[in-house]
């Protein structure tokens, strides 16, 4: 299938790989993701699904950016995983992918990783000086900023049962 295809076409690539449910994953360095895109390209997966990332605070590389393909032709998937530590980036994928331009902005908004040569890499879901990435798992559940909850009227405020809301 792929993954062999691109074991044989692009040797020591693939760094660790497995299947699960009838998709596969392949986890893959940054500096082979140009690489490695323009391969799946080729090969039909010409459907880029979605990008998000996964937060992995006890690890030296924290963040996983995992891309998901789709090939329309044999309607296999592939999912590639591509570790970044804090503070690292990833070359975007703009240039081929128009899809590329939102999802990743909304990695870089919710995690904080950014994507090298993004035309316009602002946040997408969060307002420009928000603190903080909100899907990182040290963000603070009340949001972290006074502004956050001010006024907020849901049951619960600040870990405070707020009796005005019951």
């Amino acid at each position: 299938m792929i993954i062999e295809h691109i074991d044989a076409q692009l040797p020591g690539t693939v760094t660790d790989r497995h299947a699960f449910r009838g998709d596969q994953t392949i986890v893959i360095a940054k500096e082979n993701l140009l690489a490695v895109v323009e391969l799946l390209y080729r090969e039909g997966f010409q459907l880029l699904v979605d990008i998000t990332a996964v937060d992995w605070p006890e690890r030296e590389q924290r963040f996983d950016v995992v891309y998901h393909w789709l090939n329309l032709a044999s309607q296999e998937r592939l999912r590639v995983k591509v570790p970044v530590a804090e503070g690292g980036s990833v070359p975007s994928l703009t240039g081929t992918f128009k899809t590329a331009n939102w999802f990743e902005r909304e990695v870089f908004d919710m995690f904080g990783i950014p994507f090298d040569g993004h035309p316009d890499l602002r946040r997408l879901l969060t307002w420009p000086d928000f603190p903080g990435h909100a899907l990182r798992k040290d963000f603070p559940l009340d949001g972290g900023d006074v502004f956050c909850m001010e006024g907020c009227t849901a049951p619960y405020n600040n870990g405070e049962r707020n009796q005005e809301a019951m």
